[in-house]
């Protein structure tokens, strides 16, 4: 059973900084993608910034200069490390995974439960 839990949401002012954190856990044999996703209500969950293996990082144009997304392979973990935030950042953010669990090297995705980020103004 793989499981991804995210980790390091809260409350912060604007202009502060958060570090979110998704540990990967369960039969995994290697990663190819990690990504983190954000959604506010009535809306459609959006890609933040995503981390593939032999890939540069990528990221979405409303954070760029202000996010950075990272990974620690050996410990199946991908981190968000958010600067600068704004009250337009606030969202439920999702860890979301494609791994190999298995010899057939076909990836399945995954999703985390989500962490909430709250940015006052």
């Amino acid at each position: 059973q793989v499981r991804l839990v995210e980790s390091g949401g809260g409350l912060v002012q604007a202009g502060g900084s958060l570090r979110l954190s998704c540990v990967a856990s369960g039969s995994i044999l290697s990663i190819n993608t990690m990504a983190w996703y954000r959604q506010t209500p009535g809306k459609q969950r959006e890609l933040v910034a995503a981390f593939s293996s032999g890939a540069r990082p990528s990221y979405a144009d409303s954070v760029k200069g202000r996010f950075t997304i990272s990974r620690d392979n050996a410990k199946n973990t991908v981190y968000l490390q958010m600067n600068s935030l704004k009250p337009e950042d606030t969202a439920a953010y999702y860890c979301n995974a494609d791994l190999f669990v298995d010899t057939r090297r076909i990836p399945y995705n995954y999703w985390g439960q989500g962490t909430q980020v709250t940015v006052s103004s």
